[in-house]
């Protein structure tokens, strides 16, 4: 006879995690059991579009069949060998992922914060190594608003009381500008010993900040000009999620560092990678930098699929398009309802202004009716809501997605 299984509810396994898992999120009550593409299914078999896409780690679609397939058959034959051997499948990774954006080496690591403390480290050595910086005296400059991690170094320099406060005693070296501010960043450069700055093209944590035209290639020009490194956290705004394959790329500038994470697995499996030339690579020696799990069979092979898929399926194209259509039918909405204040963003990666203070409950009030709805956002600082979707979504399934919107905020309206 076969075992039957109780299966537990929604708030039954909301309780579980209340109880046994430390309080550090705090989500939408919804629980996920499955996903296919755009859509996820909580435990009850509720159907839901999914507009946050993990943070836009699933631009590919959940469980995208190529890339769950390459895991798979990988997982049954070799895991993990650590770096104290070759295997055969890294360096034909490092060969694909370096053509596929551009550069001569990689340095493979697994979580975005991880990838984004390898930059920092890579520029500190190279500033001490190569441009002649004395030993602990390089400074990195950083945006404020910024959200790059939280381990101890990255919120050191946050100005997010959550993530900073009773954390410290916070890493020295690190000099704050406003975002968007090109004649700040002139000034910074302008201090002794600058190694790097180290900047998101689209500020996603802080409301989907896009800066303005220009602002990218300014600063990359103004870092030439100062032996400067130019570090582009590329972790939720790269893989084509904003219309290009990296958001860098709407001004054509190409960074000396370039951060990825999220979707360079499609959401799969921990995969993230620091991308540079020879010059600044090759500062870092074996017993420098490494990781235990960074650059296994597992995340090679999925990393290969996840980005051919980006590719086979034009999904840098397609976020262009969709994005446009979003952000023009979302604009219509804002006419229409005094509780929407204005859209933003590029490609698929968008942010909804609600006309409410920042203290209010209202982002989240729409969010939680959302899910009632059928689809699947969450705010962010406050009043402001980020809606991402794979960006294997189709046209009708995005016009089907507005109408929910439409339905969800006309109910505040009353």
């Amino acid at each position: 006879m076969s075992e039957v299984k109780e299966k537990l509810s929604s708030d039954e396994l909301i309780k579980l995690e209340d109880k046994y898992g430390a309080h550090n999120y705090h989500p939408l009550p919804v629980v996920l059991e499955r996903g296919e593409g755009v859509y996820v299914w909580d435990v009850e078999g509720k159907k839901y579009y999914d507009f946050l896409s993990a943070y836009s780690a699933i631009n590919q679609g959940h469980c995208h069949p190529k890339i769950v397939g390459a895991l798979t058959e990988q997982a049954n034959k070799l895991c993990l060998t650590s770096r104290a051997f070759y295997n055969d499948t890294l360096g034909v990774y490092e060969k694909f992922v370096t053509e596929f954006f551009g550069f001569d080496k990689v340095l493979p690591m697994n979580s975005g914060a991880e990838a984004v403390e390898t930059a920092i480290k890579l520029c500190r050595k190279w500033a001490y190594e190569k441009k002649g910086i004395a030993e602990q005296e390089a400074k990195i400059i950083v945006c404020e608003n910024n959200f790059h991690g939280r381990t101890t170094t990255i919120i050191s320099f946050s100005n997010d009381p959550d993530a900073r406060k009773n954390f410290g005693p916070y890493t020295p070296g690190f000099v704050k500008i406003p975002y968007n501010d090109i004649n700040a960043l002139k000034k910074a450069l302008n201090q002794p010993n600058v190694a790097g700055f180290l900047v998101e093209p689209i500020q996603g944590e802080a409301g989907v900040f896009v800066p303005d035209e220009g602002y990218l290639s300014q600063a990359k020009a103004l870092c030439d000009a100062k032996n400067v490194l130019f570090i582009a956290d590329e972790v939720q705004t790269g893989i084509a999620r904003t219309g290009k394959l990296l958001a860098v790329e709407h001004e054509n500038v190409k960074p000396d560092l370039l951060i990825l994470g999220k979707a360079l697995s499609g959401g799969v499996y921990p995969v993230s990678a620091v991308l540079a030339n020879d010059d600044i690579m090759m500062v870092i020696k074996p017993g420098q930098h490494g990781s235990t799990f960074g650059g296994n069979p597992i995340a090679a092979k999925v990393a290969i699929a996840a980005l051919k898929v980006i590719k086979d399926e034009n999904l840098a194209e397609k976020a262009e398009e969709l994005g446009k259509l979003f952000r023009n039918e979302v604009g219509k909405l804002i006419e229409k309802y005094n509780i929407l204040k204005l859209v933003r963003g590029k490609g698929l990666l968008n942010a909804v202004v609600v006309n409410d203070s920042e203290d209010s409950s209202t982002a989240w009030d729409i969010c939680v009716r959302l899910k009632e709805n059928g689809m699947l956002a969450k705010p962010t600082h406050g009043n402001i809501i980020r809606f991402a979707p794979p960006l294997v979504m189709t046209k009708e399934q995005l016009l089907d997605c507005i109408s929910i919107i439409d339905k969800t905020v006309a109910e505040f309206e009353k």
